[in-house]
C-alpha cells in the first residue's frame, strides 16, 4: 500500500450539494453538486493519474469499456458486449456506437460541427499504446503486463504499435494476451484502460491533461474551467453535463463545481457546519450528528502489526508468533465498535470475486487461531533465544487517524494477562508514522493494507512490493503468479494458500478490517464512491431537498 493511503482517505474527496436552478423532474435530477478537492489534480491524463483529486475528475469526465456497479460486480459501460475465447487470450468487445467525446470549444455548448465526434475502438488502441510506451513513464503500466508484447514494449524492445490491442473496425476491439487471466475483466474497470484520443492528444503539444484546454470528455461530464494559483484562495475546477451523452446514458446532475482546497481542517469544519453534504472519511465518529446523515460503509483497509527486522528483541519470530497466537479474536469482537472488524486473514471484505465478498467464499477463521499452550510455548522460547526472563515495556505504533486505541488496548490486555508483557500505544501523525518506520524507530507498527483496485491480486502484490515486509522470495513469485490463473473460481484456493503462506511467516499479523465511508446528508442518493480508487461518481447523484 502507498504512503498515501491514510491521508488520501482521510482527506479525500469533500462534497456538497446545492440546489440549482431546479430539477429537470422529479426524479432527483438537475441539481448542482458543489465538491471539494485536497490538493489541485496532479494530471487528468487517465494514463498516468495516480492520486485522488485526479481520479475523482477522470471519473467523471471519461468512461471506458467496462465498470464496477454499486455491488462491486462488473457490468458492460461503452462496451456493448464481448467474447473471451476458449484458451482465454483472445477478448473481442463490441462498443456502443453512441458514445461520444465532446469539448465545448466555442463556450457555448452548441453541438456544431467537430464539437463532438464518436469514440471508436482505435482510442482505446492508443490508449493502451500509450500507456505501454516508455516515454510516458506510467506506474500503471505494470497492472496490464498480461496483454501481449506489453513488457518488451515497455522494456523498448519493441515499438508501443507491438502491443497486443487492435481495432478489427471501428467499433470492434479485441486485445490478444500474453496469458490468461481471470483478473482483467476488472482491470478494463480502472483509469489506465480509459480512452484516449490520438488526433486530440498530439494536439495539446504535450500538455495533455494538464489544463483546461487539453483535456476532452466521453463520460458524464466535460470541462469548463479549471484554474489553479498555488497562492490564491478560490480556485476551482468546473464541470458540466455532457449532454450529447446524457442522451443515451441518463448523466442526473446539470453541474459539478470542485473548489481546489490545501487544508483538510477547513474543509472538515464546513461538512461538519453543514456546508458541505458529502464526505469520504476513515472516520465516521461522534463529531458527525449521524441523524441528519446517511451513509455507505466500505471495509476496505486490513490493519495488521508489523516488526521492526532490526529490532533485538521483536525481530525474534517465537515473540511474534507468541503475540499472534495470543490474540483471542473471539473474545474481542464483543468489545470492538462498528467501525472495525476482528481479521484473521489478509484480504479485506470490500474485495468482491465472481459477485460476492471474497470474504464470503473463503472465511479467515481458519487462517489465524487462538492457543494459548501454543502461545505461551513460543513466548519461552523466545525467553531462552534472547536470553532474558522479562521484557521492557514497548508500545506500538499507530497512526492517529487510522483507529480507535481503546480497540488496541483490548489486545494489549489480553498479551498482559497471557504472556505478562505490557504493549502499549504510542500514537502519531500519518507524517511522522511513516517517517518512523523509514528511520527504523519503531518496534512494532499497526500497518494498513489495502489494494490499488477491487482485486485481491493487487491486495496481495502490497505484499511482495512493500519493503516494509520481509517475505520470502518465493512467496513474492507465487503471488505474482496468481495474475496467471485463467478461472476467477480457482482464485479463492489459490488466494487462501497464499494467505495461509504470508500468515506463516509472522511478518504481518493482522487485527482489523477497517472501515471506510462515504457520508451524505439524507436527501442525497446515489452518488458512487469507489473504496479503493477512491474515485467519487455523480453521474446518477440525486437530491431530494
Amino acid at each position: 500500500m502507498k504512503k498515501s493511503l491514510i491521508l488520501s482517505l482521510v482527506t479525500g474527496i469533500m462534497m456538497s450539494v446545492l440546489v440549482s436552478c431546479g430539477s429537470d423532474s422529479n426524479d432527483g435530477s438537475g441539481e448542482m453538486f458543489d465538491a471539494s478537492l485536497y490538493k489541485n489534480p496532479q494530471s487528468l491524463d487517465p494514463q498516468i493519474a495516480c492520486d485522488v483529486s485526479s481520479r475523482t475528475v477522470i471519473s467523471n469526465m471519461f468512461s471506458g469499456l467496462l465498470a464496477l456497479d454499486s455491488e462491486g460486480a462488473i457490468v458492460n459501460d461503452n462496451a456493448e458486449s464481448y467474447e473471451i475465447s476458449d484458451n482465454g487470450l483472445t477478448y473481442r468487445f463490441r462498443l456502443r456506437r453512441d458514445n461520444y467525446w465532446f469539448c465545448d470549444l466555442n463556450g457555448d455548448e452548441d453541438y456544431s460541427e467537430g464539437e463532438y465526434f464518436p469514440v471508436t475502438a482505435n482510442d482505446y488502441v492508443f490508449a493502451f499504446r500509450r500507456l505501454f510506451n516508455p516515454d510516458t513513464k506510467s506506474e500503471l503500466a505494470g497492472n496490464f503486463i498480461c496483454i501481449k508484447n506489453s513488457e518488451k514494449v515497455l522494456s523498448g524492445k519493441l515499438a508501443p504499435e507491438e502491443t497486443g490491442v487492435y481495432a478489427e473496425d471501428d467499433y470492434t476491439l479485441v486485445f490478444s494476451l500474453e496469458h490468461s487471466s481471470a483478473d482483467f475483466l476488472k482491470l478494463l474497470t480502472t483509469t489506465p484502460a480509459l480512452p484516449c484520443n490520438e488526433e486530440f492528444f498530439y494536439s495539446t503539444k504535450g500538455r495533455y491533461g494538464l489544463d483546461e484546454d487539453s483535456v476532452i470528455s466521453n463520460g458524464a461530464f466535460f470541462m469548463r474551467q479549471w484554474f489553479y494559483d498555488p497562492y490564491g484562495n478560490h480556485n476551482i475546477l468546473y464541470m458540466k453535463r455532457n449532454s450529447v451523452n446524457s442522451q443515451y446514458d441518463k448523466v442526473y446532475p446539470s453541474y459539478l463545481s470542485f473548489s481546489i482546497e490545501d487544508s483538510q481542517e477547513d474543509i472538515n469544519s464546513e461538512f461538519i457546519s453543514s456546508d458541505l453534504d458529502c464526505i469520504s472519511t476513515l472516520a465516521f465518529d461522534n463529531k458527525f450528528n449521524k441523524r441528519k446523515y446517511s451513509y455507505d460503509s466500505y471495509r476496505s483497509i486490513t490493519l495488521g502489526l508489523i516488526f521492526n527486522p532490526d529490532d533485538p528483541v521483536y525481530s525474534n519470530l517465537n515473540l511474534r508468533k507468541a503475540l499472534a497466537y495470543g490474540i483471542n479474536r473471539e473474545s474481542a469482537k464483543e468489545k470492538i465498535d462498528s467501525d472495525v472488524e476482528m481479521a484473521g486473514g489478509l484480504i479485506a471484505p470490500a474485495i468482491t470475486l465472481l459477485g460476492r465478498s471474497y470474504r464470503e467464499l473463503s472465511a479467515d477463521d481458519t487462517l489465524s487461531v487462538y492457543d494459548e499452550s501454543k502461545a505461551l510455548e513460543y513466548f519461552n522460547n523466545a525467553k531462552s533465544e534472547l536470553k532474558r526472563e522479562a521484557f521492557d515495556p514497548v508500545k506500538i505504533l499507530v497512526c492517529n487517524e487510522s483507529v480507535n486505541p481503546d480497540e488496541l488496548h483490548i489486545l494489549s490486555q489480553q498479551w498482559s494477562d497471557l504472556l505478562g508483557i505490557y504493549i502499549g500505544i504510542e500514537e502519531v501523525t500519518e507524517s511522522d508514522f511513516y517517517s518512523r518506520l523509514d528511520s527504523g524507530d519503531y518496534s512494532i507498527a499497526l500497518y494498513p493494507v489495502t489494494a490499488d483496485y477491487n482485486s485481491g491480486i493487487s491486495f496481495l502484490y502490497q505484499f511482495s512490493s512493500n519493503p516494509y515486509f520481509d517475505i520470502k522470495s518465493d512467496t513474492k513469485q507465487s503471488i505474482t503468479d496468481l495474475s496467471y490463473i485463467a478461472n476467477a473460481q480457482d482464485y479463492v484456493s489459490a488466494f487462501s494458500d497464499t494467505e495461509r503462506d504470508i500468515l506463516n511467516q509472522y511478518c504481518y499479523i493482522p487485527v482489523f478490517y477497517k472501515n471506510t465511508y462515504l457520508v451524505m446528508k439524507s436527501e442525497n442518493t446515489d452518488i458512487l464512491y469507489e473504496p479503493f480508487s477512491q474515485a467519487v461518481n455523480f453521474q446518477y447523484a440525486k437530491n431530494f431537498d
